[in-house]
């Protein structure tokens, strides 16, 4: 439970505190940025590995979020499990009978109206770019700004107006919790919040206090506020990436068009204005204005193209920010799709990102957001016997994959009930389970509308075909003829 407790001004053994903490922040900080510049030393300090290699030791959020930005592999390290995991609908249950209970009809308006998905899928991107991300709260009680600082008071009939998801860089912590005896010990206890106004480019800063913020962290270790960002571990190697295939590019573009080598005749002695005439053809023909030279006293030969192929060392960068970041390498490089695609990879991927929805998303981001919202009253409170998260299947199959089935699947019937033996051997209920793959209510069903089918043939058998009326036709009238 949030502690509601009105703070109306800080005593100074408080503001003694503050500063005691944040002296203890700064000094972390600097901790940590001596223990950066040790990165890469090797025979006692004698090479620089970082150095020389040209990596980066003190990362900032910045640096996150400039990669994540420009680089095609670093977006999809943060994109791609984000995008997969939270791909169709999002619920709350709170029985398996088709009538919806009040929670679920909340819920259900409340995506309606404020799109709640959107939004925690974009917290959960900014989470893995940074420390840390938040979920800002717009409640109905704040009637100017001074209002954020102050702790929310459920049960005065709250409306959550909007939410917005931001980054530690807009949600910076201004304080912390210093009481040992409060369960919020080293937690934030207010954050300097800046939104940004997209039509005049500018921006309001203010205070807000913490029971208006859900705090996100991934990666966490010792403490439960700055987590790992998810480009951290594999900074070095998406910096090799980019000299690899820029620097391909740049071997393309120089190697596969080298140049010309000229001998000039000691027996001709050119002029200065030859000389600015012969240049400028070598600049028209460089810059593709010109096809041909005309030059006099000098044997032209063309150098030999150097083009190396790449992909083998961009492989080996590829395959180690897949062992990190557990993407199947084909689904991390855009291949998923079709004939590049294993069963392995698909089944692998689709599990990691399932482990992801139940064992990260669903206790970090979706069932704060719930209980914050269930607390405030913003959403009823669920039944004695609680609430699940529903998602969408990942195993459903496609389109492509369903046409596939089918096809395997009449093969199958028609093998089996070909043989004169195989219903001795095999029931059809197990058949349909065990080969066919259906469930017991399926291979039930099957079951059922095979005996419907097979009754309604026999009741159509014990019919009498009606009898046919006998037709008498009148005899046609002679017409008279003139003689």
């Amino acid at each position: 439970m949030i502690r509601t407790s009105k703070v109306v001004q800080k005593p100074a053994s408080q503001i003694q505190i503050d500063q005691e903490t944040r002296i203890q922040v700064l000094s972390d900080a600097l901790n940590r940025s001596r223990l950066a510049g040790q990165l890469g030393m090797s025979y006692h300090g004698d090479r620089d590995l970082y150095e020389v290699l040209g990596y980066k030791k003190d990362l900032l959020y910045m640096d996150y979020y400039n990669q994540y930005s420009r680089q095609d592999i670093a977006a999809a390290v943060i994109n791609k499990p984000v995008d997969a995991s939270w791909r169709g609908p999002v619920g709350i249950m709170e029985s398996n009978d088709d009538q919806d209970t009040p929670l679920e009809m909340a819920w259900d308006e409340l995506e309606r109206r404020l799109h709640i998905k959107n939004q925690l899928q974009r917290l959960d991107k900014l989470t893995g770019i940074g420390q840390y991300g938040v979920l800002f709260l717009g409640l109905s009680d704040i009637k100017q700004t001074a209002d954020l600082q102050k702790p929310i008071v459920p049960g005065k009939g709250l409306k959550l107006l909007y939410v917005r998801a931001l980054s530690e860089m807009n949600a910076q912590i201004n304080s912390y919790v210093t009481s040992p005896d409060n369960e919020r010990y080293g937690l934030p206890f207010n954050y300097t919040v800046r939104i940004v106004q997209p039509g005049n480019n500018s921006s309001q800063t203010f205070l807000v206090h913490y029971s208006r913020i859900i705090h996100v962290a991934d990666g966490l270790l010792e403490g439960s506020v700055f987590g790992k960002p998810r480009l951290k571990a594999v900074f070095n190697r998406l910096t090799d990436l980019e000299k690899l295939t820029g620097g391909s590019a740049e071997m393309f573009w120089r190697g596969a068009r080298p140049g010309f080598h000229g001998d000039v005749n000691p027996d001709i002695q050119m002029s200065e204005d030859e000389k600015a005439e012969l240049k400028d053809q070598f600049d028209e023909y460089d810059n593709n204005l010109r096809r041909f030279l005309v030059s006099s006293g000098i044997t032209m030969q063309s150098l030999e193209a150097q083009v190396s192929d790449p992909s083998a060392h961009v492989d080996v960068q590829i395959q180690m920010i897949s062992a990190e970041t557990g993407i199947p390498k084909r689904i991390l490089t855009g291949s998923e799709r079709g004939e590049l695609a294993s069963s392995e990879d698909k089944d692998s991927w689709l599990g990691i990102v399932q482990g992801r929805r139940e064992e990260w998303i669903e206790p970090n981001i979706l069932h704060p957001f719930i209980e914050r919202c269930i607390e405030y009253g913003i959403l009823p409170a669920a039944g004695p016997d609680g609430y699940s998260i529903t998602w969408s299947n990942l195993w459903a199959p496609s389109e492509d994959e369903k046409v596939k089935i089918g096809a395997s699947r009449a093969s199958a019937v028609q093998s089996y009930a070909s043989n004169p033996y195989a219903m001795d051997i095999l029931p059809p209920k197990a058949f349909y389970k065990w080969c066919l793959g259906f469930s017991d209510e399926e291979a039930e069903l099957i079951i059922e509308m095979q005996k419907a089918a097979m009754l309604e043939d026999e009741n159509t058998d014990d019919e009498e075909p009606p009898e046919e009326e006998e037709v008498v036709k009148e005899p046609e009238e002679e017409e008279e003829v003139d003689e």
